[in-house]
């Protein structure tokens, strides 16, 4: 029988997973009002899709090579950025955005008051259910380009623990990024600055000239660590610094984006002050 402490524990726990599964019925139930949208969105994914793996796959039509990365493996790599396209549809785009408009409109207000983090309340409010064909079309193109190796299961559950990171590092650029408009308000050309940077992650990292580029996409802004590491782990290509890196750098992200939003909080002038 559980004792007091550990249901203590397990109530908010509770709160907060009912509360999003709220988040995601409601959003749904409004999404889901324009049906033949997702029908177009399964069509645009699918077009978008194809239209990645004939550019990447002209570079393997004469017998050259990506950086040294087989065309399969560059399938793995092109795959991983498209899991996190459909992360970025359906969580990122529509919550986040929003806290622009909020911050300028004063409606942030209503957020701080309620009885839940804001973080999360911000981060988790809207579900849009456009950036699920991506999601899985890059799935099957993850599982498609691995098959080459025959990954072993502990390989495959290291790509999930590696995508999971890859989220939330693109998660935290982005909420970081979110975060500045209370003190810049107009910062649209700034998050589409953000999100052309990231396409370069459709290609392997070894796919950019030494120097500058490289170090940019992988310490910059971590392109490296968000889609040609997973390919690399599952693979079987990679070394455990490498994934024990992307498991570090998410932690510190995250925390660097939580202590970001609190220190900017103190220069938000809220609508009724």
């Amino acid at each position: 029988m559980p004792d007091d402490h550990d249901r203590k524990l397990a109530s908010p726990v509770r709160r907060y997973l009912t509360l999003l599964r709220m988040f995601a019925s409601t959003s749904l139930s409004a999404e889901m009002e324009y049906r033949a949208n997702f029908t177009f969105s399964v069509l645009s994914s699918a077009m978008n899709l194809g239209a990645s793996v004939f550019t990447v796959r002209l570079f393997f039509s004469h017998g050259a090579s990506l950086g040294g990365w087989s065309w399969s493996a560059a399938l793995v790599v092109l795959g991983a950025f498209t899991v996190l396209s459909g992360i970025s549809q359906s969580l990122l785009q529509p919550n986040l955005n929003k806290l622009v408009e909020q911050v300028r409109e004063g409606t942030l207000d209503f957020v701080l008051l309620k009885p839940i983090d804001p973080q999360l309340w911000l981060s988790t409010r809207r579900f849009s259910p456009w950036g699920i064909p991506d999601f899985v079309l890059g799935c099957v193109l993850v599982v498609y380009g691995s098959l080459a190796v025959a990954p072993s299961a502990f390989a495959w559950l290291a790509l999930v623990a590696s995508l999971a990171c890859s989220a939330l590092i693109l998660y935290s650029l982005w909420f970081i990024m979110a975060t500045t408009t209370v003190w810049f308000v107009q910062i649209y050309n700034v998050t589409e600055v953000l999100r052309g940077l990231l396409d370069a992650g459709r290609f392997p990292i070894d796919a950019f000239p030494p120097g500058a580029y490289r170090f940019v996409f992988t310490y910059v802004i971590p392109v490296a660590f968000m889609t040609s590491v997973p390919a690399q782990v599952v693979l079987g290509q990679t070394v455990p610094a490498h994934l024990a890196g992307a498991l570090v750098l998410g932690a510190a992200l995250f925390g660097v984006s939580r202590a970001f939003f609190r220190f900017a909080l103190r220069y938000y002038t809220s609508a009724s002050s």
